[in-house]
C-alpha cells in the first residue's frame, strides 16, 4: 500500500482517481489545487503524487517545480494527469520534472497500471 496525493480541481475526476486507487489498497490524500497538493506532499510524505496541470492558483506545473526544488520531496514520483495533450504540453510536463504524463480523457485501468509501474520502479 502506498500513500498517494491526488490533486485535481474537477471533483468528479478527483473522486474517480481516488476511488480507483483506493480500491487497489492505496491510502489517498485528495486535494483541489496545486497549493494544497504541495502542502499535502510536505505534510504526508507520500510515495507518489498525481497532479492535474490546469488548476486555480498554483498549477500542477508550478507545484511540480516546487516539489523538485524541495530537498525533502526531490525524489517524489509525480504523474501529471491533464487535458493538455499537445506534444509541446507533454514536453513541458516532462521538462518540469514529471515522471509520467497521462492525458484526459483517460482509462482508470491505464492510470492504475502506470501508478503500479512507477511505484515498483521507485520502491
Amino acid at each position: 500500500m502506498a500513500r498517494i496525493v491526488v490533486a485535481d480541481d474537477d471533483v468528479d475526476i478527483r473522486e474517480l482517481v481516488e476511488f480507483k486507487l483506493s480500491t487497489m489498497g492505496h491510502d489517498i490524500v485528495a486535494v483541489g489545487d496545486g497549493g494544497a497538493a504541495l502542502e499535502a506532499c510536505r505534510a504526508e510524505k507520500p510515495d507518489l503524487a498525481v497532479l492535474d496541470v490546469m488548476m486555480p492558483g498554483v498549477s500542477g506545473l508550478d507545484a511540480i517545480r516546487m516539489i523538485r526544488s524541495d530537498p525533502g520531496l526531490l525524489d517524489l514520483p509525480v504523474i501529471l494527469l491533464t487535458a493538455r495533450a499537445q506534444e509541446s504540453d507533454v514536453e513541458t510536463g516532462f521538462d518540469s520534472g514529471a515522471d509520467d504524463y497521462i492525458t484526459k480523457p483517460f482509462s482508470p485501468r491505464e492510470l492504475a497500471s502506470r501508478v503500479e509501474a512507477l511505484l515498483s520502479r521507485t520502491s
